[in-house]
Order: C-alpha cells, then sequence, then structure tokens
C-alpha cells in the first residue's frame, strides 16, 4: 500500500486482552489488540494483533488491518439491504435505515460501522457477545452484501431501472 493512502485511516481499538502464561518463575504477560480501520468511505478492515507490550500490539493490529481491506457497497449513507453475518455462535443482523437514523449498534458493531462511512444502520448482535468473534460476523455479513451496479449489469438493466 502506498504511503499517501495511509494517513486518511481511521483506526478504532475494539478491544485489549491481558493474557498471562504461567511459568516458572512466575505469570508472563501479554497483550493482544482487535483494531478496526477504515476511511470512511466504505473501505474497512480489521486486524489482531498480540506482543508483549500494549503500543505493539494495537500497531500490528492496525498493520494486519489495512492488509486486509475491504470495500463495501454503500447507497448514500447505509448499506443497500438487510444482511445477517454468521460466525461460530455470533449473528449479526444489519438492517438500512433512513437518513438522520444514527448507527444503532452495541460494542464492536458500532465502531466497525463507525470507521466504515455507514451511520444510518439498524443491527442486532445475538448469540455470542465476543468482540472478535462479532468483528468476524459484521465482516463475514459485510462480504454478503450485493452491489448494486454489479446486479444491474449482470441482468442487462441500468441503476434506474433497478432502483427506479
Amino acid at each position: 500500500m502506498e504511503q499517501g493512502r495511509d494517513k486518511d485511516f481511521t483506526e478504532k481499538l475494539i478491544k485489549l486482552n491481558r493474557v498471562a502464561k504461567v511459568v516458572k518463575g512466575g505469570r508472563r504477560f501479554s497483550f493482544s489488540a482487535i483494531v478496526v480501520v477504515g476511511d470512511k468511505a466504505g473501505s474497512v478492515g480489521f486486524g489482531y494483533g498480540k506482543a508483549n507490550d500494549v503500543s505493539e500490539a494495537i500497531r500490528k493490529g492496525v498493520d494486519r488491518a489495512k492488509k486486509n481491506l475491504m470495500q463495501i457497497p454503500l447507497k448514500r449513507s447505509t448499506i443497500p439491504h438487510e444482511v445477517i453475518g454468521e460466525f461460530k455462535s455470533a449473528r449479526v443482523l444489519m438492517k438500512p435505515a433512513a437518513p438522520g437514523t444514527g448507527i444503532i449498534a452495541g460494542g464492536p458493531v458500532r465502531a466497525v460501522m463507525e470507521v466504515s462511512g455507514i451511520n444510518d444502520v439498524l443491527s442486532k448482535s445475538m448469540g455470542s457477545q465476543n468482540a472478535v468473534n462479532l468483528v468476524k460476523a459484521v465482516f463475514e455479513g459485510f462480504s454478503r452484501i450485493m452491489d448494486a451496479r454489479e446486479i444491474a449489469k449482470n441482468r442487462g438493466k441500468t441503476l434506474q431501472e433497478l432502483w427506479g
């Protein structure tokens, strides 16, 4: 990725976890961090970093998130259609919302929506409340979102004919 594009990404730390490994001399602590980055224009990614100090774990998470960016097709400031993302036992229902509704989401899902540029969305987290699995479920849901331009092209119609 080119250096000029790195500056316009927003980073959000979702969860920082201290992990203890018991060794002969006592406990050895390390940290794991899940981070989401986005350009607030439909491009978003997440990364999981582990290290012996907090700042290094976050930096690794940010680097991995920038490598795993995905483009979300947006319809104005919301998603084009309802979608359910599932990862293990975490399920996230995401519905498009009218302009001015805001982000109705909790915890990790809200953070992902904020950095992705989605300003109006209704969501419900079901099943597991594990932050890592919820984030992965949101991204799995994003991968299921269909792009209207692509669908219109496949059907041999214009975007106006499709949406009316």
